[in-house]
């Protein structure tokens, strides 16, 4: 025979067996029969010199109505101890042995069977009196067991047993006998189902919402109920264990249909679909670490990258091409960080719309508001406004050149307004050691005639305080501007020119230093100007030029 009430949140109660863990608890007992023996003991009898119970301290003592801590010694009992009589708490005379009271959790119960056997905690606060003694007491005479609780509310309610009896410690201390109950509690007292705990309501999840993220499960009343435990799901009404459940995965639980996990080396990603899970190969990039970020772990792309982390790409933008990649499709000035230059980022222009976008401009002239008659360390700097009239620098245009492959795009509009272009498949300029040198200049196309750099190839870049042709001449001073001269006149082909744009007076020869020179004086005559030869409409006093380049 055994007595079991399911967990409540009660602040006290009063009760004479085991119960379950209330937040408040006493248990007391009462002598049926006010002192008079009921019926045969297990115990050997012996003539008590203490009183028996705390209805025999109530008739022996003068302060009988005074609740507080007495000795007794039962029948049998080898040595009297300590009780706590309650003569005050009920209506009646009183009397009352109290052997178990809970009310604040300080004492905790989770105990072995000898502290259970003995008794602990203290008689003052919580305390459970302990089997021994108990067995001893209820065998001597005929027992009322009441339970009193009080709920978080204040509410309070009680049970009552009539016949209340336990065995001694070989019959493993079981109710031998109960009575007849009484009580005004039934309606407070729940039998929960197999895996199920009574208590406190909270959100529970599901199997389907193992985070209770759309709303509240339970089944509870008046903020209390049937929950389940910790480790536990509801699966319809049920609580099942989480390994039941249809996306259990060991070490991280249930994974909510449409949500992914991912494991601790970032190896295998699982995704649980209508309550199936699906598991896959995972890989982090070489530019990615597994992390955990806000409680979400996967592969996360390092700094200087972008992507999903088994992907990432570098958010390190070399050149114009790599921002229109990017998704930028605006014409303006940008910040872009070639790979061989170390002093931070560059500003350029960029061409996000012609011929498919993606074009990094380093020179324009179109109104001649910016002097390109310059020196070697202002070429080396670059000058002007990016927005405006430029040159970008030879420092930044051998720096960009360099890390990959790039066309030259020339774009030209003559005095007519007419417009046209040059294309050259490959574009790269050394450093200023070599005196940028135009090391390569691919083949032409493009609708701007012929091809006017043809004799640009291998040619150092020159400006008038800084001659790097070889020549008796002073490229950059004659044609005004800084460029990639070369003045060779052993098959003629620069003398006795009569195109007036592009040539010089020098004795009885007419002379120049090469086809092109697109950064001489804007509107100026004759080898001063801007020209391009042989474009079509007028070589002469180009009103626009830009100059881009682009990865191949």
């Amino acid at each position: 025979m055994g007595l079991h009430f399911c967990r409540a949140s009660f602040r006290y109660f009063v009760i004479c067996a085991w119960i379950g863990n209330f937040i408040t608890a006493q248990m007391i007992t009462q002598d049926s029969n006010s002192g008079l023996s009921s019926g045969s003991s297990y115990f050997f009898y012996q003539r008590p010199e203490f009183p028996r119970d705390c209805e025999e301290v109530r008739q022996q003592c003068s302060f009988q109505n005074r609740s507080g801590v007495y000795v007794i010694k039962p029948d049998g009992f080898p040595d009297p101890f300590e009780v706590f009589c309650d003569n005050q708490y009920m209506s009646d005379d009183g009397g009352w042995m109290v052997i178990l009271r809970r009310f604040d959790g300080s004492v905790h119960t989770n105990r072995t069977w000898e502290e259970y056997r003995h008794g602990f905690g203290f008689l003052g606060t919580e305390f459970w009196l302990g089997n021994d003694k108990l067995a001893y007491v209820t065998n001597q005479k005929q027992f009322v067991l009441r339970i009193d609780m009080v709920k978080a509310d204040g509410s309070s309610f009680y049970i009552t047993y009539d016949n209340f009896r336990i065995s001694d410690e070989w019959s493993g201390y079981s109710p031998t006998s109960l009575g007849e109950y009484r009580g005004s509690a039934d309606a407070f007292i729940t039998s929960c189902e197999r895996n199920m705990e009574f208590g406190a309501c909270t959100c529970q999840g599901t199997c389907d919402q193992p985070e209770a993220t759309n709303g509240c499960v339970n089944n509870c009343v008046h903020g209390e109920g049937c929950v389940c435990p910790d480790g536990f799901l509801f699966k319809r009404s049920d609580c099942v264990p989480q390994n039941e459940c249809g996306c259990f995965v060991q070490g991280r639980g249930v994974i909510p249909n449409g949500d992914t996990y991912i494991n601790t080396d970032c190896s295998s990603r699982c995704t649980c679909n209508n309550d199936v899970l699906t598991c896959e190969n995972y890989r982090c990039s070489p530019n990615a670490n597994c992390e955990e970020r806000n409680n979400v772990r996967m592969c996360y792309c390092n700094d200087g990258f972008e992507g999903d982390g088994q992907r990432c790409t570098s958010t390190i933008r070399e050149d114009c091409l790599d921002l229109y990649n990017a998704g930028n499709r605006n014409n303006a000035v940008y910040t872009i960080h070639p790979s061989g230059w170390s002093s931070g980022g560059i500003q350029v222009y960029c061409d996000m719309t012609t011929a498919g976008g993606g074009w990094t401009v380093f020179q324009r002239r179109k109104d001649g508001g910016t002097d390109f008659y310059r020196t070697w360390s202002s070429y080396k700097r670059g000058f002007g406004t990016l927005t405006d009239e430029f040159w970008l620098g030879n420092d930044k245009l051998h720096a960009i050149t360099n890390q990959k492959n790039y066309q030259l795009r020339i774009d030209l509009r003559n005095s007519g307004g007419s417009s046209y272009y040059a294309l050259y498949n490959m574009f790269r300029v050394s450093n200023e050691g070599d005196n940028y040198r135009l090391v390569s200049l691919g083949s032409y196309s493009g609708t701007a005639g012929n091809d006017a750099m043809n004799t640009r190839r291998n040619q150092p870049f020159s400006t008038y305080d800084n001659d790097n042709e070889v020549s008796t001449f002073n490229c950059a001073e004659k044609h005004r501007g800084g460029w990639w001269y070369g003045y060779d006149d052993d098959d003629g082909l620069y003398c006795h020119s009569n195109n007036y744009c592009y040539y010089w007076p020098y004795g009885s020869r007419y002379c120049h230093c090469g086809a092109s020179n697109l950064n001489g004086d804007y509107n100026r005559g004759n080898s001063q100007s801007i020209y391009w030869a042989s474009l079509p409409g007028d070589d002469c006093n180009i009103k626009f030029t830009e100059m881009k380049i682009r990865p191949i």
